[in-house]
């Protein structure tokens, strides 16, 4: 589930630097309408849609993007936003380059390294975004082992001192340059910075602590979600090496288009094709809403580019219970194209009260779009 790209994620997603975060939004949500690999049958659309939503995923992010345009794609994690680059943070960042005390030796080999965040890409119709809805998704993913418990050591073994860095945790070389002594520090690699060894590794995970396994979850979408965003699963990601703890489960939404109504934000936009006669004289008519077709009244007179609103039939706002945005229904009035003999006559007879002759009757219906556009 986890992706990665070399291109540049503001090339990614065609927007400069800088470019702000509506801006972003809107760049993701055209292209990955645009890549989605249920729409897109080409074969490359896969990769160029998981580009997309890494590209997404960190420049959304405040913190993330602030790391990724300081340190470009070594700020964000080898090619995603699993944490701060090869060195995992700032604080370690800092060690790296100026070394690090006994005691911060000590505070890495207490805490074993978290697993990694992970991805999963949910697709839901769009009445399901207006309601809410749940639903049970099925991935694979790194989970603590069974037998150890994600200790590594197989079942009855101890531990012992690493051998490798004696019991540090950390390899440092020293070496001379121009500027004196300089003091490169690293994570052990036998022990991976525990600064202990299982005499016998597990031999269900070979001392990794996890194995790989099928799981479902059941994930609760809040009424009112829209194209892009993510809902969060604390503790619900791979299972951290040698018993730490776990990342977290990111699900991506991606909402069906709906045949008729326009969203933006919660608002909801239709327009409503009415008549030349419809408009005039008012009518009773059905429009479609979140919840199904609805019949409402067309008052006589209506002007072409008139709006009836719906209030209350929007989408429901995320973060206000209870507050819902409105139904915009927009008129449009409709000039037919071909007329029978009954149909121009009457239309010609209307011209006629109202004090408008044409010159041509084969003009009638240019009158017509003249007198409603």
């Amino acid at each position: 589930m986890r992706m990665a790209t070399s291109r540049d994620y503001y090339d990614v997603l065609g927007v400069p630097r800088g470019a702000p975060d509506d801006e972003i939004k809107r760049a993701f949500r055209k292209l990955a309408q645009q890549w989605h690999p249920d729409v897109n049958k080409d074969p490359s659309a896969p990769e160029r849609f998981k580009e997309i939503n890494e590209a997404y995923q960190v420049l959304s992010d405040p913190q993330q993007r602030r790391a990724y345009d300081m340190f470009g794609r070594a700020g964000v994690g080898n090619g995603g936003p699993e944490g701060y680059g090869p060195f995992g943070g700032f604080g370690d960042l800092f060690d790296a380059f100026f070394g690090a005390g006994a005691g911060g030796a000590q505070a890495r080999r207490a805490r074993p390294p978290a697993g990694s965040d992970l991805r999963y890409d949910l697709r839901i119709s769009f009445e399901e975004s207006i309601r809410g809805t749940e639903k049970e998704i099925e991935f694979s993913a790194l989970d603590r082992c069974p037998t150890c418990s994600g200790t590594g050591a197989e079942p009855g073994s101890t531990s012992t001192r690493c051998p490798q860095c004696n019991g540090l945790g950390e390899i440092r070389q020293v070496r001379s340059t121009m500027l004196g002594q300089m003091v490169n520090v690293t994570v052990c690699p036998r022990c991976h910075g525990e600064g202990s060894v299982v005499e016998t590794s597990c031999q269900e995970c070979h001392g990794e602590g996890r194995v790989q396994r099928r799981r479902k979850l059941r994930v609760e979408i809040p009424a009112g979600i829209d194209e892009g965003h993510q809902v969060r699963l604390t503790g619900e990601g791979e299972a951290g090496p040698r018993g730490g703890p776990a990342g977290n489960l990111y699900v991506a939404v991606h909402v069906e288009e709906h045949p008729a109504l326009r969203r933006d934000g919660t608002e909801l936009y239709y327009d409503l094709p009415l008549s030349i006669t419809q408009a005039s004289l008012g009518a009773r008519v059905t429009v479609p809403t979140a919840e199904g077709d609805e019949a409402i009244e067309v008052k006589s007179g209506t002007q072409p580019g008139a709006e009836i609103r719906l209030r209350g039939r929007g989408v429901p706002h995320l973060r206000r219970p209870g507050v819902r945005g409105d139904l915009h229904v927009r008129v449009d009035v409709r000039v037919p194209t071909r007329l029978s003999k009954r149909q121009r006559e009457l239309l010609e007879a209307l011209a006629a009260e109202s004090g408008e002759r044409p010159t041509k009757p084969g003009r009638i219906l240019d009158r017509v779009k003249d007198a409603i556009s």
